[in-house]
């Protein structure tokens, strides 16, 4: 590879970078080409791209980029995951995908929304309920106690009805 093709491949990949919501970091060894064959499957039906890129291309292009230092877990073979929608269901499909495969590939770290976390991070973030799920429990949370005063008020109406019905009666006694 030449050196302009090199820096074509360290432009576009800086260019997939910056848009990426997450990226994940993850050591593919031990993962035979029918395996990442059908990780990147996974990962692709989700909206993220699983590329293989040469540490030092790919540090070049972490270098030009406003992100967290990641630099020290260019070692070894590294594969990227990089995320453009919700960072949740990527990082499930890892999760998943190396509890099948011997636990390959293995997480290094990653980056999400800006932030630099660890590998149990990143296996915290595979335990998470999809986007929808959370918002759905962020809706009912929020309708709860409105349901709840309403149902206060309710009782409080129906119990005044009731001592006005025992007044009425009372009277005409």
């Amino acid at each position: 590879m030449n050196v302009e093709q090199k820096e074509a491949l360290v432009a576009e990949l800086v260019g997939r970078l910056k848009g990426a919501n997450a990226i994940y970091l993850t050591d593919f060894v031990g993962l035979n080409v029918k395996a990442m064959t059908a990780l990147r499957a996974q990962l692709r039906a989700q909206g993220s791209q699983y590329l293989v890129v040469k540490n030092t291309l790919a540090e070049r292009a972490f270098g030009g980029l406003d992100l967290p230092d990641v630099t020290s877990h260019f070692s070894g073979p590294t594969g990227l995951v990089i995320v453009d929608d919700d960072p949740v269901a990527p990082a499930k499909v890892l999760a998943d995908f190396a509890r099948e495969h011997d636990q390959r590939p293995a997480i290094k770290a990653g980056i999400v929304e800006s932030r630099t976390v660890a590998a149990a991070d990143v296996q915290r973030i595979a335990t998470l309920p999809g986007h929808e799920v959370l918002l759905a429990q962020l809706a009912g949370a929020m309708q709860s106690p409105m349901a709840q005063f309403a149902f206060a008020l309710e009782a409080k109406l129906i119990e005044l009805a009731g001592l006005i019905d025992a007044l009425r009666e009372a009277r005409n006694a």
